[in-house]
This record gives structure tokens, sequence and C-alpha cells, in this order.
């Protein structure tokens, strides 16, 4: 069975192909595919793209174009849950649209038609996670539970606070893992995905943040796709 890895920043996703040995790229919906073996398992490494819409075209090419069944998303995103910091790793028992909302004709946040607004991840492949991350990163402080998207950097204090607000549970948020989860869970597919902190949502979430990426989540990334596959 093939492994799909998808990357939120192009940073990670070339930490990601320097471990692969042989990848070929593959053009489709605008986006390059690599595909290759990472420690003899067959993989296909993709960049999502930022938001919800790009991240679930990338969902729903590696569903009909390439045949995935196991899909493992790996990024960074903003912390803000109780005791969330930056540096910390986060791995999503179940993603939530925060900023989806039809009501009053369906309650806040449920995505019309599907009777739920929250979307679990798999849970062999959200145990197998959480267990890489402790291998490869025993220092970092780990934590499990909701994560929210939405198509907005949040970046203020203001935002933050009405975030947690509106969704107490979250632990953090960013901008495709819901759109992911979501694709699927229509087509069958096992799903799991992880995070590094890379702010607190707030102020100064933008602050050094593309250095952030560079120069740890970029090796976070790597460090626990490779040892996700290592315990395979």
């Amino acid at each position: 069975m093939t492994l799909a890895v998808v990357a939120a920043m192009r940073e990670e996703l070339a930490a990601v192909l320097a471990l692969m040995p042989d990848e070929q790229k593959v053009v489709a919906a605008g986006r390059e595919f690599w595909r290759g073996h990472l420690h003899g398992q067959p993989v296909v490494a993709v960049l999502s793209r930022i938001g919800k819409v790009a991240a679930a075209t990338t969902a729903t090419v590696l569903a009909e174009r390439f045949g995935i069944r196991e899909i493992v998303f790996t990024g960074v995103a903003g912390g803000i849950g109780p005791g969330v910091q930056v540096g910390d790793v986060v791995v999503a028992d179940a993603f939530l649209q925060h900023d989806l909302d039809a009501s009053p004709i369906f309650p806040r946040h449920e995505v019309p038609l599907y009777g739920r607004s929250r979307f679990a991840t798999d849970e062999g492949l959200r145990q197998a996670l959480a267990a890489a991350v402790r291998r490869a990163l025993p220092d970092a402080s780990l934590h499990r539970g909701l994560v929210v998207s939405g198509d907005r950097f949040v970046s203020t204090s203001a935002e933050a606070t009405a975030l947690r607000a509106s969704v107490p549970e979250a632990l953090a948020v960013e901008m495709e893992g819901a759109a992911f989860a979501q694709v699927c869970h229509d087509y069958g597919i096992a799903f799991a995905a992880v995070r590094t902190i890379s702010d607190r949502a707030d102020d100064a979430a933008h602050v050094d943040f593309v250095a952030f990426i560079r120069e740890v989540a970029s090796r976070h990334s790597a460090a626990i796709v490779e040892a996700f596959l290592r315990g395979r």
C-alpha cells in the first residue's frame, strides 16, 4: 500500500524529499507529486498548498490519480490550547472548520448535510504518529486532541481569544487539516496529522515564522516521518 506524505510548507517537503533516494516527479492538477520510496516503502510526497480549497484539491488528486489509501500530514500550527507552546508537537485526534457557519440552517461549525462538525483521524495512524514523535523528538512536549482549520492566518491576540471561546477544546489552529479530514472521510482514506507549534496565534505570530519553518519545523517533519516509517 502506498502512503502519501503531505507537507504544508516547501521547506518541510524538501526535508522529506531529501530522505527519498529515487523520487520521480508527476505533475497533476498543477501540482508536483513525487513518487518513490522511504525505507523501502512506496510513498507519494506532495505539497498541500495553503488553504482549505487548495488542500481539498490535493487530497482528491491523491485519492483519484494515485489511489492512495493512507495519508500522513506534517506541518506547523498556531498553539491556542492551554500549555501548548512554541516548539511543542500536536497529533490531531480530530479536525473542525472554525470558520464554517451555516447557521441558522445548521448549527455553527457543522458541515451541511454531514450531520457533524468534527472529522476524526485514523486511530492506528495517529497512535503510530504519536509514537514516532516520542522516538524522534523525546524532549518535545506532545499534545493530542482537536485541531481547528480556517482560511485565515490567526495572528492577533483578539482572534486567538475569540477562537478559544468559540472552540474551547482546540489545541491548535492551521489552514488545511479539516479539508483533508473531510475528503479522506468521503473516500474512506486513513488520515492522520502532526503539527509543530510555530507560534501562539497572537500578535507575535508572524515574527520569525519563516526562520522557524526552515530551522525547526522542517527538521521536525523529516525526523517524525522517518521514525514513523521505521516503526511500520
